[in-house]
């Protein structure tokens, strides 16, 4: 068949791979936001996943961004890319996909297929996504219309793994949808595929990519509360260890974002709804999800040790992004660092040049600072470099600090000399 692709969501997820899948195929990005479609059009990705002379390029070369449900009617391929959040209790929100799936099923048409990429656990999209396109559409699954599941990989923010680099697991609903699920990725991916043998296969294999790491790192963070409790630097152990062949080297840190703070909670519900007790994941997860108090209060002692009164304190927190050098601010644990302090001082400056001021307002209710970093030298008496962007990577964190200011390092990145402790 003449394949047009129409992906649904054109978020960190979706607007990579509208821009990649229209190098070769007639592709519409579809976003209920008629914002972010009217800057898409306009060339520009606030995301910055996408540059703008890509983003230009595949306009240019038919790439179309719309909101408007009528112009998918002639795609006969849909690629699901839109989140799968937990809520606050950290049950899976399914929603976005529930939609999505509706979305389809009003414009699928006899002998199309739809791909889904969203991260969710084993059997949702046979078992939620692919009956409500069946009930919505009036087609009969695996006869009038079929389905893939090819589990995104991107990672904001990473210049280097971009979404062409990435090999993707690919799976579809029978042996030939597999293999054309198959061919359509490799046919603008450089490093190819692995065809998993089922779509529960291909489910289950990015969710565990995403609970390994965040297993990992907690037992880093573990690592890093047991050494700081016995007043040994962590990450020189860490570097002593990783001279051994077969050590994985990992760091502790704040785990937030979209992925490795969310995805785990998909897999231990449906562990648990099979009455399995998932006790490494959960634990992982109370782990990293406390690390933020954690840098807190050792913050707050570091300050009683140096004789500064952390009541009234003027605190500088550098970064709220939930990584460096990228403007995603889901899920960003930094937030929590700063709700403990800020039971002692209402002084408090977060300063980002990558986070956009007005989406930290409407989604924490914090003011930031953007712009000239000079204008707060010297003014703290305590400062936490909280994001490792490159910008402060370059700076003396000293010279925003009054002469006897206490500097923490939560990402390990800053020169020894200008700190008194660090994760």
């Amino acid at each position: 068949m003449n394949t047009k692709i129409a992906i649904i969501g054109l978020g960190y997820v979706g607007l990579p791979l509208a821009r990649l899948f229209s190098t070769k195929y007639p592709t519409v990005g579809f976003d209920i936001n008629p914002e972010r479609v009217k800057m898409l059009m306009s060339g520009h990705d606030d995301t910055l996943e996408v540059e703008e002379h890509l983003l230009q390029q595949a306009l240019q070369n038919g790439l179309f961004c719309t909101c408007h449900i009528d112009d998918l009617r002639d795609c006969n391929v849909f690629v699901v890319a839109v989140p799968t959040p937990v809520d606050e209790n950290h049950r899976p929100d399914l929603m976005p996909l529930q939609k999505s799936s509706e979305t389809v099923g009003k414009v699928i048409s006899k002998g199309g297929i739809v791909i889904y990429e969203s991260t969710v656990y084993p059997g949702v999209t046979e078992e939620i996504c692919l009956p409500i396109v069946e009930k919505v559409s009036g087609l009969t699954f695996n006869t009038d219309f079929f389905a893939g599941y090819s589990p995104e990989r991107i990672n904001p923010g990473d210049k280097e793994h971009t979404v062409e680099k990435i090999r993707k697991v690919t799976s579809g609903s029978t042996p030939e949808v597999a293999d054309f699920v198959d061919h359509l990725y490799n046919s603008v991916l450089l490093n190819g595929t692995f065809k998993a043998s089922s779509i529960k296969v291909a489910e289950a294999s990015k969710i565990i990519e995403n609970a390994q790491r965040d297993v990992n790192i907690a037992f880093m963070n573990e690592l890093a509360k047991i050494f700081n409790a016995m007043e040994i630097d962590t990450h020189e152990v860490i570097d002593a260890a990783a001279s051994k062949w077969n050590f994985i080297k990992l760091s502790p840190g704040l785990v937030g974002g979209h992925c490795i703070s969310v995805d785990p909670y998909y897999l231990i519900e449906k562990a648990l709804y099979y009455g399995v007790m998932p006790r490494v994941m959960s634990a992982a997860r109370r782990l990293n999800d406390g690390m933020g108090e954690y840098v807190a209060n050792q913050v707050i002692k570091l300050m009683n040790k140096k004789g500064i009164l952390i009541k009234d304190a003027h605190i500088l927190i550098l970064g709220i992004t939930f990584k460096e050098n990228c403007p995603d601010i889901r899920n960003t644990r930094v937030v929590d660092i700063y709700k403990i302090l800020k039971e002692y001082t209402s002084n408090i400056t977060i300063y980002d040049p990558h986070a956009n001021a007005q989406e930290i307002e409407e989604e924490y209710n914090i003011a930031i600072k953007t712009g000239n970093i000079d204008f707060l030298k010297h003014k703290f008496d305590t400062i936490i470099l909280a994001v490792a962007h490159n910008e402060f990577k370059t700076i003396n964190l000293r010279d925003f600090g009054k002469s006897s200011c206490v500097v923490y390092d939560v990402k390990g990145v800053a020169d020894r000399g200008q700190i008194d402790g660090r994760l």
